[in-house]
């Protein structure tokens, strides 16, 4: 299936990128560390609130980056969700030294508001990033995390007899009751296919600097909420 073959594709590109780099502290139970940490760059975005920044842009805090989209229907609300936890059960002094920031894959629709309001729902401490895709997308090569625009192919609910294109457009005639909900799930299905995306968890010092990145199965698990303190030693500055 070519949308399995993207993934397998994405992952081999942030695999092939990280072994490059790979060096395991023995301080830390998991994670990813590089040997020459990656100077971020200063490429133009905005944050959540509609205020031009940057890639780079460090307020002092230790950043963990999370690519991912606003309406992404599993990978990204259980990561976000397992970084709200991480972050709520952290003491008050190592909390104010973290800052868990979003980057959407999605820009088009992942506006500022519509980024500000997302990350509420996990906790409005969460910042998030966006711009143009083409700045998004080379922030992304900078930072190992594979992207890719699959076409989904189309699809037909014959409950409403509608027919549906690559993004659930209309073909025939407009449903209603349970063809519409049939065909709200067949568009969110294709926003899914048609952005697959690195779901890694990046480590960015309080210098602007990629570090560490941790995969996403360690996000869940415990692993990084677990060496956290570690981390804040190693890289969380003062």
């Amino acid at each position: 299936m070519k949308w399995l073959t993207a993934v397998l594709l994405v992952v081999a590109a942030v695999l092939g990128g990280l072994l490059l780099y790979r060096n395991v502290s023995p301080s830390l139970a998991g994670g990813t560390a590089l040997d020459t940490p990656v100077e971020l760059p200063a490429l133009p975005l905005l944050n959540e609130r509609g205020e031009r920044t940057t890639l780079s842009a460090s307020d002092g805090r230790m950043r963990l980056m999370f690519y991912g989209f606003v309406r992404c229907p599993d990978v990204c609300p259980a990561t976000l969700a397992s970084l709200a936890r991480i972050y709520a059960d952290l003491p008050e002094d190592q909390r104010q030294r973290v800052q868990v920031q979003f980057i959407s894959v999605d820009p088009e629709h992942d506006r500022p508001q519509v980024v500000r309001d997302y990350l509420a729902r996990f906790n409005p401490a969460f910042s998030g990033l966006t711009g143009d895709t083409a700045t998004i997308n080379e922030a992304a090569r900078t930072m190992f995390v594979g992207i890719r625009h699959i076409e989904p192919q189309p699809a037909v609910d014959h409950s409403a007899h509608r027919g549906h294109g690559s993004m659930g457009q209309e073909a025939t005639a407009t449903p209603s009751g349970n063809g519409a909900a049939n065909a709200q799930q067949v568009g969110a299905a294709a926003v899914q296919a048609a952005l697959i995306h690195g779901d890694q968890v990046s480590v960015i010092d309080p210098q602007g600097r990629f570090v560490r990145v941790y995969a996403n199965a360690e996000v869940i698990d415990g692993t990084l909420a677990a060496d956290l303190p570690g981390l804040l030693r190693q890289y969380g500055g003062s």
